[in-house]
């Protein structure tokens, strides 16, 4: 099975490596070694991703992460909290991927911020756009603060490591092989038009204008402008 990693950290290291890491280490542990780990480090995509915006053309590098996260079983996407949400970078990334890349593939949140404050960025910001983009979102959210780092929790909560292994364990229960993901059709791809379609109620007579035969009878389902009853008429009909 295929794990991607997106990162959105911007230092390198960074605490929101660290916790993509964490988390990985974690989901591969439950997947016994099963699954294919790949990172993707947003940081080393961010022109790419500027200049698919300005010109409506992914490059080699982009396409293939693009690609790595359409084709993956699981997902973990972890952003750094800035200005109350996800990061600009975090959710360029997501604008360029298809729409449809993301149906029904299982997804690990989780955010990393300086203060426990910003902890329910979570839920207001990152779980309704992966909602919108038909993820399956595990239940537990990951968010590490500074002072979470070797923090063991107290009779409240959960530390940090708990929580991650929860989250890493909902994420391997719910990863399974997935099809092939079939590009969306394109309009050449697409047959419009009733040029095959056979049948009585398709069936004119006569010869119609543009040398066309069929311009003197009615297509099932067509209504002319002279069966059509005018508003007020109707209405006069209608009163005592």
């Amino acid at each position: 099975m295929k794990l991607v990693v997106v990162t959105a950290g911007l230092t390198q290291p960074s605490s929101t490596r660290l916790l993509a890491d964490r988390l990985a280490e974690a989901t591969g542990e439950r997947l016994q070694g099963a699954a294919d780990t790949t990172v993707i480090e947003l940081r080393e995509l961010a022109v790419d991703i500027a200049n698919n915006f300005v010109t409506g053309f992914a490059n080699a590098r982009l396409r293939a992460a693009l690609a790595a996260v359409t084709e993956a079983d699981g997902l973990i996407a972890v952003t750094p909290v800035f200005t109350a949400s996800y990061s600009g970078l975090f959710k360029s990334f997501f604008d360029v991927v298809d729409n449809t890349a993301l149906a029904g593939k299982p997804v690990l949140i989780a955010a990393t911020g300086g203060t426990p404050r910003h902890s329910l960025v979570l839920e207001h910001a990152l779980r309704p756009l992966f909602a919108y983009l038909r993820a399956v979102v595990v239940p537990t959210a990951v968010y590490a603060a500074s002072e979470d780092w070797g923090a063991g929790g107290d009779a409240g909560t959960d530390g940090l490591a708990d929580r991650i292994t929860r989250a890493a364990s909902e994420l391997a229960g719910l990863m399974r092989p997935r099809a092939p993901h079939a590009a969306p059709q394109t309009d050449a791809q697409v047959k419009i038009g009733t040029g095959d379609r056979t049948g009585a109620g398709n069936k004119t007579k006569g010869n119609g204008q543009n040398g066309r035969s069929g311009g003197d009878g009615k297509r099932a389902g067509t209504t002319l402008p002279e069966d059509v009853v005018p508003f007020a008429e109707y209405l006069a009909s209608l009163r005592p």
